[in-house]
């Protein structure tokens, strides 16, 4: 049988393990080294904040990254970790976790890393529901390779890879997710650290694969993307809080809300201009993903009405557990023999 999850483990035994950490004991001796004024330093300090909550051993826990900005995470949590290789994060963490499921296992990518070359790895660890955090953070460029546009960048967007415009229409990797049926999906922004760490502690709890969408701002080459969210004048009025069991209300003196079309969708209406008993109580934990799927899509390009919260949080049998006890199971019905391995059924001879 595999080994127990380390968060129910560290629970159950008290935190007696991890009593004693604070932030500073994730913190390494390695200089923190992005453009000053970037949102992975805000990223950091509250994964850094947030992880002694889980009670959970540092050698117990390990980050994968990929490449990109976001990537370099792993040199800077004094935990294991790897920077692997271009968009294959998902597919190495997979590997360990699915052969060491003692270990809390992190991949940190961005949305270049993720969605681009490393596309067909994250769909396939999504649906698999290996037991991964995932965080990918969200700056709607690719700030190493110095600005040029990415699988999140706007139509039109202009960059040194497109000076006459961006053709290609962006990924929602929030809509990409729950298509691949992921069972735990979440947004926050960099910025605010309650919403952020609120978001972070249910994904880390999450059994099976969470992906956290992060909006960070790359104030180098795409300055700006999320102000809209950000200001203090508007974002309240285009953001949609999503807490499970509420109704979707938001808005200055809530004065917008979230109601059914005609067709099963999701649109907005004024909160006085309809019965409250056609206001959408916001269910995170619906098995059906359709009504996650249609709350990711009610986000615009110019980031009017962008729910931020958890869209979906169900359960369903792990990968790694699965696997483990199909091993089981083979072993029970017939003990292994190397030879027999080696030789097949089928086999021939070469003259």
């Amino acid at each position: 049988m595999p080994a127990a999850d380390p968060i129910a483990a560290a629970v159950a035994a008290g935190g007696d393990k991890q009593t004693a950490l604070k932030a500073k004991d994730f913190k390494t001796d390695q200089e923190v080294r992005w453009c000053p004024g970037c949102g992975d330093y805000v990223i950091l300090n509250a994964v850094q904040s947030f992880l002694p909550s889980l009670g959970i051993a540092r050698e117990d826990m390990v980050i994968v990254s990929g490449i990109g900005c976001s990537s370099r995470f792993p040199y800077y949590m004094n935990t294991y970790g790897m920077h692997s290789i271009h968009g294959r994060a998902p597919a190495i963490a997979t590997g360990l976790a699915a052969s060491r499921p003692d270990l809390s296992v992190w991949v940190v990518t961005g949305d270049g890393d993720a969605l681009s070359i490393g596309g067909n790895h994250l769909i396939h660890t999504l649906r698999r529901n290996v037991n991964l955090t995932i965080l990918l953070f969200n700056n709607r460029i690719y700030g190493l390779t110095k600005g040029q546009y990415s699988p999140t960048s706007e139509i039109g967007k202009v960059t040194k890879s497109t000076p006459m415009g961006s053709l290609d229409h962006p990924f929602n990797p929030i809509s990409l997710a729950l298509g691949a049926d992921a069972t735990f999906v979440g947004r926050a922004m960099d910025s605010d650290r309650k919403g952020l760490t609120e978001v972070l502690r249910q994904a880390a709890e999450h059994q099976g694969t969470s992906l956290v969408e992060i909006y960070q701002n790359c104030n180098i080459f795409n300055d700006g993307a999320f102000d809209l969210l950000k200001d203090p004048a508007t974002g309240a009025q285009w953001s949609i809080p999503l807490v499970h069991g509420q109704p979707l209300v938001f808005g200055p003196d809530g004065g917008a809300c979230v109601v059914r079309d005609e067709f099963g969708g999701l649109r907005i209406a004024e909160t006085n201009q309809v019965d409250a008993a056609q206001i959408v109580v916001h269910d995170a934990h619906r098995e059906d993903p359709s009504y996650a799927f249609a709350l990711s899509r009610l986000s615009h390009q110019d980031l009017r009405y962008t729910p931020m919260g958890v869209f979906r949080s169900v359960q369903k049998p792990v990968y790694e557990r699965m696997m483990a006890d199909q091993l089981e199971d083979a072993r029970a019905e017939q003990p292994a023999d190397l030879g027999a391995l080696l030789s097949g059924n089928d086999n021939w001879v070469v003259a």
